[in-house]
């Protein structure tokens, strides 16, 4: 089933900040354009320049530009994007209006100026947001119309046709028509924006991941090596402490300092495993998982840490039945690893959002989105390097295992973050058929 994109700021902010800013440049232009082209039709017409209707388009134009101002300067503060969409937007279908009922109503040949706010609108809001805008210029428009026609509204200029001296079908239907192609413009401007804000979001991640992937083979087989070197004589090592032990007194200051020397030796051992993995993890025992029994199964577990518990709220959006061909300890892994480090991430009490779809593009996403800290912007470009790591205990091989483990299975891993406000990262899986089509052939 083909669910719309959430409209998470982490994934959308530095789109939308763009968008906000040509839509604004836009404005103005159009803006300068509609006085010129007055000026030049009034002149064109033999007409003076303080004329109606076009004392009101300047008086509008100029209203306009002035919005576009404060609009930038909202913008240029950078808090509460969603709502500046929804007001330029608001604002500009009641410019629109306007427009059309200064240059005759039904008569006006702007009133396509409700289909482009619309388009761009649905670059903003997607979907709903473009329908919702279609239904606020319809009914605008609507009104404006049948105002007119009961004479509730003078016509603006008497040169154009008032709507009360039409045949009452063709008002009738000329509304119909207007109605029907914004809906028809919200709905498909609404599905080709979220279709491509997906392709953009896909682009995007598998731009950095295979960036990081060309980066990582060029120490795999060092990293390997220097593995498998250091782990026979550790292993020895280990042995050795553990003879030399058995022949000192329990509680001995030889016996606690070989004590110190086995625990780090294990913690060692922790670190061979961990590069021997992040370097070759092999895929060997994969099987088709139904992701979403897996990630019940981390989240049961997750809630009945004491760590977590009682300050993280874990809440789950998972689509039934999507299975991904991956061995189930790797899965278990990328998702547990995923989770802890975003409970590690919110002081206190917090909140993390784990989401599970598969739009028509066939494909699996796995997001899990934290309201914690954020990652500092000098260390974004670095979270999947080897050995990189803020934590005072930490290897600095999670991430990159994790990255490993993903790209082991043809799928593809990236974030994003706000310092302060928290990180979303989305992993994009490949499909296996389902568990009871795989039996059948």
């Amino acid at each position: 089933m083909d669910r719309p994109i959430p409209t998470d700021p982490l994934l959308d902010r530095s789109d939308r900040v763009q968008q906000l800013k040509w839509i604004v440049l836009v404005r103005v232009i159009f803006c300068i354009v509609l006085i010129f082209s007055s000026l030049v039709f009034s002149t064109g017409e033999n007409l003076s320049f303080l004329s109606q209707p076009f004392v009101t388009l300047y008086y509008l134009a100029a209203a306009v530009l002035l919005l576009s101002v404060g609009y930038g300067l909202w913008l240029k503060q950078g808090r509460n994007l969603m709502v500046l969409s929804y007001v330029q937007i608001l604002v500009d279908t009641f410019s629109a209006t306007v427009i059309i009922y200064v240059t005759g109503s039904l008569d006006s040949i702007f009133t396509f100026l409700y289909l482009l706010i619309i388009i761009y609108g649905s670059m903003l809001v997607l979907l709903r947001g473009s329908l919702i805008i279609a239904g606020i210029s319809s009914i605008q428009y609507g009104l404006l119309i049948l105002l007119e026609y009961y004479y509730i509204i003078p016509p603006f200029s008497g040169q154009h046709t008032a709507p009360a001296s039409l045949n009452p079908s063709l008002v009738f239907y000329r509304i119909i028509i207007i109605m029907s192609a914004c809906l028809a413009v919200a709905w498909l401007s609404g599905v080709l924006s979220r279709q491509l804000r997906r392709a953009r979001q896909d682009l995007k991640i598998a731009h950095a991941h295979y960036r990081r992937v060309e980066k990582m083979e060029a120490v795999d087989e060092m990293i390997s090596g220097i593995a498998h070197e250091i782990k026979n004589p550790l292993a020895s090592l280990a042995g050795s402490i553990q003879l030399l032990r058995e022949d000192a007194a329990p509680g001995s200051r030889e016996d606690r300092l070989m004590k110190i020397i086995l625990r780090e030796t294990d913690r060692l051992k922790t670190i061979v495993d961990e590069i021997r993995l992040f370097a070759k993890p092999g895929r060997a025992n994969a099987v088709p998982v139904k992701v979403h029994e897996a990630i019940m199964d981390l989240v049961t577990l997750f809630l009945n840490s004491e760590e977590f518990k009682n300050r993280i709220q874990l809440v789950t959006h998972l689509d039934e039945d999507l299975v991904v061909h991956i061995d189930p300890v790797h899965l278990q892994q990328i998702v547990w690893n995923l989770i802890k480090n975003a409970a590690q991430a919110i002081p206190g009490k917090g909140k993390i959002v784990i989401s599970l779809t598969c739009p028509r593009n066939h494909r699996i996403y796995l997001t899990i989105r934290d309201n914690g800290q954020g990652i500092d912007t000098d260390h974004a470009r670095h979270v999947f390097d080897p050995f990189f790591t803020t934590k005072p205990d930490g290897t600095g091989l999670g991430l990159p295992i994790i990255h490993r483990l993903i790209e082991t299975y043809d799928g593809l891993i990236d974030f994003d973050s706000i310092p302060g406000k928290g990180t979303l990262f989305t992993i994009i899986f490949k499909p296996a058929k389902p568990v009871a089509d795989r039996t059948k052939s």
